[in-house]
């Protein structure tokens, strides 16, 4: 088994932190989110609360990272997703990599019950992704093939599998997810998150609130290997790969 890190965030510089997160293979799909102790999603509602500026340090990293930033429709609407925009330090170094200066933004729905006239489409520095059903009706579709690229897969809801496989396809290998948790329930049974970005929120929030993972069964559990602790005012930010531990 490899070594696992345990380090406090603020030793680490800009770069470490970077370097922390640097994914294993040319096609990775990370998934971020923040749960509190006892494993709530959400706080009043919000994943937010449950974050802190420790936490956003590295949510900010994980974004320069990666090629697209996906998230679901619901998450989007909830903690007020505008245009993805990045600070002028990541596009700085993101341009050092060779890449864009920002990713692009994909979005999940499987009714299409958004805005298409909202800034995270109109205002986006790159031309956004929407990820639906094929079998969603056209008039539904329309008003957005004018401000993103649809990408429809799937019957009664989207096909993970073919929609992962359509972002690779136009060269968007390192995929984000941002939630929300029926996304990840999604990308979980469809086999397809090699990697869990998890931080811990010294919080007991109680019962209520939905966990990180929701929607269909897996058919099997994953088994992941921690790689790193990084603990930070009582918060652990926790990296996870897919993989035996014996390995």
């Amino acid at each position: 088994m490899a070594d696992v890190l345990y380090r406090k965030l603020d030793e680490l510089t800009d770069d470490e932190v970077y370097a922390a997160y640097a994914p294993p293979e040319p096609d990775w799909l990370r998934v971020n989110f923040v749960s509190s102790a006892d494993g709530a999603a959400t706080l009043e509602g919000l994943s937010g609360p449950l974050s802190g500026e420790d936490d956003k340090r590295v949510f900010k990293v994980l974004r320069a990272r990666c090629d697209v930033l996906l998230a679901g429709s619901g998450t989007v609407r909830a903690e007020g997703y505008g245009p993805l925009v990045l600070s002028e330090e990541r596009k700085a170094w993101r341009r050092e990599q060779g890449l864009p200066e920002v990713p692009v933004m994909a979005i999940a729905t499987r009714t299409a019950s958004l805005d298409p006239k909202a800034g995270i489409f109109t205002e986006a520095p790159r031309r956004p992704i929407l990820l639906c059903p094929a079998d969603l009706q056209e008039e539904r579709l329309d008003p957005f093939r004018e401000v993103a690229d649809v990408i429809a897969v799937g019957v009664g809801g989207i096909d993970f599998r073919a929609a992962v496989a359509a972002l690779r396809a136009q060269g968007l290998r390192q995929i984000l997810c941002e939630g929300g948790p029926h996304v990840f329930g999604g990308l979980i049974a469809a086999g397809l998150a090699d990697e869990l970005d998890l931080t811990l929120s010294p919080l007991l929030v109680g019962a209520g609130p939905m966990r990180i993972a929701e929607g269909a069964a897996a058919a099997d559990a994953t088994p992941l290997r921690l790689r790193h602790v990084l603990e930070a005012g009582g918060n652990l930010i926790l990296r996870y790969l897919r993989g035996s531990v014996d390995e």
